[in-house]
């Protein structure tokens, strides 16, 4: 198995966003086909049947569509994971054009996926089993990026997991290639440029551990010259 999912996965999971518009459509179809952290997650087996999940910063709900449409997904290239099931997906997202498009396109799963336009730093994240945050938490200071683990850390039930993927700042060449992309397609989504606020991988696990997280870190960057870093996080 590669890197990335199969074209007849994306293609399938990408369908439903042919409603929200043509950028919605491409953006997603982009998205899905180069990075390797969706067939990771799927690999991985982290998604039980059946798990609430909580994606903070969802954007268009990608991660949701994706784990959604494996239920009817018929192309079964692995027999393991065209069992996922996830009961519910809660999206938090900041964006209100995002948040728009994945109302738009995901609303064909009905009431399993749940997409709210709020701010992570001071929305209520309820109650989760899986709680997801890929490449946004250093759009925040780094005071208000601990906070918001802690909160992540409240809400997760016995056992949980996060899922966090970040750049690590002490990784040269690729790390600072990683935020001028970064910046790139921020502007590209029609969003000012903001300051961001980034790590090495050994702060992140060393706060990480401080709020009682167990870390495993697993290189996310895989075909792509970044930096990315998917920090495997259980709460005992």
């Amino acid at each position: 198995m590669g890197h990335f999912l199969s074209p007849e996965l994306v293609d399938h999971i990408c369908k439903p966003y042919q409603r929200a518009g043509k950028f919605a459509w491409h953006f997603a179809r982009g998205k899905l086909k180069r990075d390797p952290v969706f067939m990771h997650i799927l690999q991985a087996g982290y998604i039980s049947p059946y798990t609430r999940i909580l994606d903070i910063g969802c954007g268009q709900g990608l991660l949701a569509a994706m784990l959604c449409g494996m239920d009817d997904y018929t192309y079964r290239y692995s027999e393991k994971k065209a069992e996922i099931k996830a009961a519910s997906v809660t999206g938090i997202e900041l964006m209100l054009n995002d948040v728009i498009r994945a109302r738009q396109a995901l609303q064909v799963f009905g009431s399993r996926i749940q997409i709210i336009h709020g701010d992570m730093r001071n929305i209520d994240f309820g109650s989760a089993d899986v709680v997801v945050i890929l490449d946004v938490l250093h759009y925040v200071p780094s005071n208000e990026q601990n906070d918001i683990l802690k909160r992540v850390y409240a809400c997760l039930s016995s056992g949980g997991t996060l899922l966090l993927r970040v750049g690590d700042a002490a990784a040269g060449l690729p790390f600072l290639f990683s935020k001028w992309v970064d910046t790139v397609v921020f502007a590209f989504r029609g969003h000012v440029s903001i300051r961001v606020y980034c790590r090495s991988l050994a702060e992140w696990k060393e706060q990480l551990e401080k709020i009682g997280f167990r870390v495993t870190a697993i290189p996310m960057h895989q075909g792509t010259p970044f930096a990315n870093i998917l920090l495997h996080c259980h709460r005992p």
